[in-house]
């Protein structure tokens, strides 16, 4: 006699085992996935590296300085994370950079700032060299960072900061476009 369908409930108690084709569990976790953690054994697990949420911003307006200090600019982005141990992953690019003329170094830094208590220094993000003549080298920012010490769940600033040391840097002109994107990552 050919079976078209087996009646497993009737048929079982318990849990079916992995070498049938079963699970082996009686209950798992809400919002976790199975993994294996033996050769014939299936577990629970928490979803690590998961995208939690993402905020982003553009930004085209002309960003410059002749400051030998670090000086805040306009590119920037607020994120807040929903758990103390998850990642930020930061991404930012574009931009069109120069100097005003003759050969010159500017540094781009990432700032950040919870909770509104002050930014500080996090990521050094790049040193933009021009040395050809008339200053018009035309870098661009193309950076990624994950932050994984903001311990915190509190409102995050991400801030990019620059200075030149000498001459007038450019870090957008010209209308071009920085972008700016934020990450959360379970743990």
């Amino acid at each position: 006699m050919a079976l078209s369908k087996i009646d497993v409930a009737n048929m079982l108690t318990g849990a079916t085992p992995v070498a049938n084709g079963g699970t082996g569990l009686t209950s798992g976790t809400t919002n976790q996935f199975l993994k294996f953690t033996g050769s014939t054994t299936l577990a629970s697990a928490a979803d690590n590296g998961k995208v939690l949420q993402v905020q982003s911003n553009t930004f085209t307006a002309n960003i410059s300085t002749s400051s030998t200090s670090y000086v805040a600019t306009a590119v920037f982005d607020q994120i807040t994370p929903s758990a103390t141990n998850s990642k930020i992953l930061i991404w930012i690019d574009g931009g069109r950079g120069s100097y005003g003329g003759g050969a010159a170094e500017g540094n781009i830094v990432l700032y950040r700032q919870i909770g509104g208590g002050g930014f500080s220094a996090i990521r050094d993000m790049h040193l933009s060299q021009v040395n050809e003549s008339g200053g018009y080298g035309k870098p661009s920012v193309a950076f990624n960072y994950i932050d994984t010490s903001h311990n915190t769940t509190s409102a995050i600033d991400y801030k990019i900061y620059i200075q030149t040391n000498a001459n007038t840097f450019h870090l957008n002109s010209g209308s071009s476009q920085i972008g700016i994107i934020l990450m959360e990552m379970a743990a």
